[in-house]
C-alpha cells in the first residue's frame, strides 16, 4: 500500500445512468489544475487502478472525479457502490502535463471537451491563472444527449463571475434541442458553426486551442485546425494545438 494514499467517500453523485462523480477527502500532494491522478480499490485480492483527472481546482481539499461506467470495467462497478465513509485509495500525487504551464498566452482560450472530458477544464476555470492570461475562454462539452450536460450549475456560477468573458458552449449530437449545437465539434470548426455562434475567430493570431476527449474527436478537431495553419504546443517549438486523450477504461 506504499504507493496509495487511502482516502474516504464523501459523496456520489449519480447525473444518469451511466455517469457518475465522487467527491474524496484524501491527503495528497498538491496538484495543478488539468492534471490526474489515480483511484483505486482493491477486489479479488488486488489493487484495481485507473486514472482520473482532478474537477476540483488545486485550492479545493475536497477532490472530486467525473466518471462513466465501462459495461467491462471492473474499477467504476465498484466505485458506484461506494457510500460516504468508504475507504478509497488514491495515488500520492498528480500527473499530467495537459496545464496552463504548458499552453502559450494568447487573447482567446478554446477548451473543447467530450464527455467526462469536460472534468479538467473545471478545475482549471477556478483558478486565477486562467483568467489572467486569457481575456476570452470558450469552453465546450460535447455529448449525446442533454441529460449528459453535467456541472450545469458549476458552469453557471463560472458564467455568472465571468459574464463577459466565457462563453459556454454545448453540444448534442443525438437530440434535437434548443440551445446546443447538433454536429460534431470538428465539423463544426470546419463549417463555421462555432465561430458564429461564439463570434470569436479561431485563429493562427490569438488563439490557444486546449483539447481534451475521445481519441476521435481529438484526432480530427486537430486536423481541421491544421488546414487553418495552426500546429501542436511543443515545448522547443510552441504552436497553438494542446491535447489530452480520454477514453473508456
Amino acid at each position: 500500500m506504499a504507493n496509495w494514499v487511502e482516502g474516504r467517500v464523501i459523496r456520489l453523485r449519480q447525473w444518469t445512468d451511466e455517469l457518475y462523480s465522487i467527491q474524496v477527502d484524501a491527503q495528497v500532494a498538491a496538484f495543478t489544475a488539468g492534471q490526474f491522478t489515480r483511484l483505486a480499490l482493491e477486489i479479488d485480492g488486488e489493487m484495481v487502478a485507473r486514472p482520473y483527472s482532478f474537477v476540483n481546482g488545486p485550492d479545493n481539499p475536497v477532490h472530486e472525479f467525473y466518471f462513466i461506467t465501462v459495461r467491462d470495467g471492473p474499477l467504476t462497478h465498484e466505485l458506484v457502490k461506494l457510500k460516504p465513509g468508504d475507504a478509497i485509495h488514491l495515488a500520492p500525487k498528480g500527473a499530467g502535463f495537459f496545464i496552463l504551464d504548458e499552453v502559450p498566452q494568447a487573447d482567446c482560450l478554446w477548451m473543447l471537451s467530450t464527455g467526462t472530458a469536460l472534468g479538467p477544464f473545471l478545475s482549471i476555470l477556478t483558478t486565477d491563472a486562467a483568467w489572467q492570461r486569457y481575456r476570452k475562454i470558450v469552453l465546450v462539452h460535447a455529448v449525446r444527449t442533454a441529460s449528459e450536460l453535467a456541472y450545469r450549475d458549476e458552469i453557471k456560477a463560472l458564467l455568472e463571475r465571468y459574464p463577459d468573458r466565457l462563453q459556454f458552449i454545448p453540444f448534442v449530437s443525438r437530440e434535437d434541442t434548443d440551445f446546443a449545437i447538433k454536429a460534431r465539434v470538428p465539423a463544426a470548426i470546419e463549417d463555421g458553426q462555432l465561430e458564429q455562434r461564439t463570434g470569436i475567430a479561431i485563429n493562427t493570431a490569438d488563439s490557444q486551442v486546449m483539447i481534451c476527449g475521445n481519441p476521435d474527436m481529438v484526432r480530427d478537431t486537430v486536423a481541421v485546425l491544421e488546414t487553418r495553419g495552426l500546429k501542436k504546443n511543443r515545448r522547443r517549438d510552441p504552436g497553438h494545438i494542446t491535447t489530452e486523450q480520454y477514453w473508456k477504461s
